[in-house]
């Protein structure tokens, strides 16, 4: 991986985007394609779209969401704790005992999340279940006063961001999902731009995926593009407790996983297959048999239809505080993307 996008990536990881929260992310993604892009527009839904070849008949999306879950304040009770509804799906076991951010208009407030020490359960609350609902934030305030002057009902929280590299060129992170994504689809364009690509690409950061893939919707309308890619994580199977069987066999560091099954057009899937093979790309097989719970799913059904592929990153301990990736797989998936946009043509057919 080039210095540049190795930053690139660093940068991405330690800015906030809680999904309706995006704009921070979305200037860093403009400021980074700004160079080899040949236009950068940011739709009313807060989507950032980087062209190259914007006259071009054939067009092709690459969409990676920008947004993380997250929480959002409610409610400041009068000893000055916080309470908080979730952005995106959280189990809330993965709160307990977090170093947390909210991102007050006035900057960053630190702030933990817990509960009440093991030492003070009670026997039946030692076998309950966490329930978010009764996790506050504790942000130092010693009243109501004085947590409302410094934030207010509404502000995004977010895991206290950072990035730590790990053995055999892994790398943990909150954000893993889908920092990774958008990191791919912005190297993707970047990598084809510098090959005189024939086709128009567009490269978008899509914003509220995780709830309910609604930038994903309003940009793939205003592209209105004939083939997309989506790249999203996806979840490493390579660990205890979790059934390959049903999960497939998906290992970091084994390449990005291109994924079959009825969101996927077969002709998409195929090309970047044999692409893969061609350029000697590793690349690892995963289906799924139903509308997938990413960008894939409301891009293929965009106006009159879109032929669509899905390329995942794998990824160890989603919606955590650790998710880990392999910094070789997304380094590949870039690639891929890359060798797909300048194989494209405005002869190709991807009719089924």
């Amino acid at each position: 991986m080039e210095a540049t996008a190795h930053t690139f990536l660093r940068q991405l990881l330690s800015t906030p985007s809680p999904s309706g929260y995006e704009a921070p992310i979305q200037q860093v993604v403009r400021e980074y394609v700004a160079p080899f892009a040949d236009t950068v527009t940011t739709d009313v839904h807060g989507n950032v779209i980087a062209c190259k070849n914007p006259n071009a008949p054939m067009r092709l999306m690459f969409a990676g969401h920008c947004d993380q879950i997250g929480l959002i304040v409610t409610h400041i009770d009068d000893s000055g704790f916080i309470y908080t509804q979730t952005i995106g799906g959280w189990d809330p076991i993965q709160l307990v005992g977090q170093r947390m951010t909210i991102w007050a208009e006035g900057g960053p407030i630190p702030a933990v999340i817990a509960r009440k020490p093991i030492h003070l359960l009670k026997d039946e609350e030692r076998k309950q279940t966490v329930k978010q609902d009764d996790l506050w934030l504790d942000i130092g305030a010693t009243d109501k006063a004085e947590a409302a002057a410094a934030i207010r009902i509404g502000d995004p929280v977010t895991l206290e961001l950072g990035y730590q590299e790990m053995r055999n060129n892994l790398a943990n992170s909150p954000g893993m999902d889908n920092r990774t994504g958008l990191w791919v689809v912005m190297e993707g364009l970047r990598r084809a731009a510098s090959q005189n690509p024939n086709c128009g690409i567009y490269a978008v950061s899509t914003v509220q995926e995780e709830i309910g893939l609604r930038g994903a919707r309003t940009s793939a309308f205003g592209v209105d593009p004939q083939v997309a890619i989506a790249v999203d994580v996806t979840h490493a199977t390579d660990c205890p407790t979790i059934d390959k069987r049903q999960q497939g066999d998906i290992s970091l560091g084994n390449g990005p996983v291109i994924y079959r099954g009825p969101n996927m057009n077969p002709r998409v899937t195929s090309r970047l297959l044999d692409l893969c093979t061609k350029q000697e790309l590793p690349y690892q097989l995963a289906a799924i048999g139903r509308a997938t719970p990413n960008d894939t799913n409301t891009i293929q059904i965009s106006r009159g239809g879109v032929a669509t592929g899905l390329v995942s990153i794998p990824n160890r301990y989603m919606h955590s505080a650790v998710e880990t990736i392999s910094l070789d797989d997304i380094d590949q998936a870039a690639d891929l993307l890359a060798a797909f946009a300048c194989s494209l043509s405005d002869s190709d057919d991807f009719t089924p």
